[in-house]
């Protein structure tokens, strides 16, 4: 199958069976996936139309072979919910085909009237090539068809079949890093429609995940209000990181706007330099006083809103219990939290032995604690045995890889990395679904 090529037209009608043979029904669709790049989109599945004329939908994975005579299925239990196109979806024979499009080198105004899919190495299914005639005007005979790459067109991206509110409720489905890396490929007029129509929240966990160009390009674009709520809805690291690469007058004039609770932190953190465990830390890791119980740390480790890193240890100090603490006496591994009875308490089962960092301590030392105790989060403690903050291993990863690591795609078939809502869905629901 690896490398195999199949134009989609020939295949509407085409029986679908399953591994013994039984007819299932027969292909009347096929599902793609708008991207906002000129890459490849993924095929995600066949609409199969019922005996009943019902249609429902089988994600590609369920697909074991294409032939000329029949499409055959791993399995003969499907799903049998009505198939509903979503927002970032496209069928390829109702819409794709005869879609009116540009050929890019040449400027040529071509229909396309036949999508081929093939299969990449990690045996996903995308349209790699189109089949594309002339646009016929007057009097002129019919173009002579020819075949080229999807990349060689405009036209087909999602940026250039939905508006603004169809972008907005694909990206209400992906992940913050893939709507950043989405972002980052739109022009900049509709990168703004967007920002604009996104809420605080969702804006911060994006920006969090952008370039620092584009940071910078995008806070600048909003009024300084909106741009101060935005960073007190980032976290404390992530919003200080974007502060340092602004002009001092700049960040001033953002600080002065924000909430002097939220603003403090943040001028605390931009004390240090960016590459120390002082400019790295967050803030906000999980604070424990000596007499909470297992059962309250659990509760706290529990939060949706913490990342995996922060997650996997709770610290212990004296009151007060906001960074900086009172005296810091040790820390408690999540993973010894499960371990424990629910009603013993954390400062029985402190471990005050672990090596702390200093607000001043170099990347290179925190790289080399991380490696040395098998850590993913570590506290940062100054002289006098506050907790000023954790510092966390994707923080270190982040100051680790070059500037650029957010623009360059992954060595990769499908450059997003993204996995289909459908195809997740039916992973989990299994062959009986």
């Amino acid at each position: 199958m690896g490398g195999e090529r199949v134009f989609v037209a020939p295949m509407v009608g085409l029986p679908i069976v399953g591994p013994d043979g039984e007819r299932i029904g027969k292909v009347r669709d096929l599902v793609a996936s708008l991207r906002v790049d000129t890459h490849p989109p993924r095929v995600l599945g066949v609409v199969c139309e019922l005996a009943t004329r019902r249609r429902i939908f089988i994600p590609m994975l369920r697909v074991a072979g294409v032939d000329p005579s029949a499409v055959t299925l791993t399995t003969g239990s499907v799903s049998l919910r009505g198939f509903t196109q979503r927002p970032n979806e496209t069928l390829v024979v109702g819409q794709l085909i005869d879609a009116r499009v540009q050929l890019t080198e040449s400027g040529e105004q071509v229909v396309v009237v036949d999508a081929a899919i093939e299969q990449t190495r990690s045996r996903d299914w995308v349209i790699g090539r189109l089949a594309v005639r002339a646009r016929r005007t007057g009097l002129t005979r019919r173009g002579q068809v020819q075949v080229v790459h999807w990349s060689a067109v405009t036209g087909l991206t999602l940026t250039d079949r939905q508006g603004t509110a169809g972008l907005l409720a694909v990206f209400e489905t992906m992940r913050p890093a893939d709507v950043a890396a989405a972002l980052s490929e739109l022009p900049e007029k509709r990168q703004f429609e967007v920002v604009d129509a996104l809420d605080d929240e969702r804006l911060a966990d994006v920006f969090e995940e952008l370039p620092d160009s584009d940071q910078q390009v995008l806070i600048a674009h909003l009024d300084a209000e909106r741009a101060a709520d935005v960073l007190e809805a980032m976290s404390p690291d992530d919003a200080a990181d974007l502060l340092g690469e602004l002009t001092d007058a700049e960040r001033e004039h953002l600080l002065e706007r924000m909430e002097p609770a939220e603003s403090a932190p943040l001028r605390r953190l931009l004390s240090y330099s960016s590459d120390t465990a002082g400019g790295l830390m967050t803030p906000e890791p999980i604070i424990l006083r000596p007499d909470a119980t297992v059962a309250e740390a659990l509760a706290r480790v529990r939060n949706p809103d913490l990342g995996p890193a922060i997650a996997s240890m709770v610290f212990v100090c004296r009151p007060p219990s906001e960074t900086p603490t009172g005296r810091y006496l040790g820390c408690v591994h999540t993973q010894r939290l499960l371990r424990e009875a629910p009603f013993d308490l954390v400062a029985g089962i402190v471990d005050a032995d672990l090596a702390r960092l200093s607000p001043d301590a170099s990347l290179a030392e925190i790289t080399r604690y991380f490696a040395t105790y098998n850590l993913v989060a570590g506290p940062v403690v100054d002289a006098e045995d506050h907790l000023l903050g954790a510092v966390t291993v994707d923080d270190v990863l982040d100051h680790l890889l070059p500037d650029d690591w957010r623009e360059q795609l992954p060595e990769d078939d499908d450059p997003t990395g993204e996995l289909d809502i459908r195809e997740i869905t039916a992973a989990l629901e299994g062959p009986d679904a």
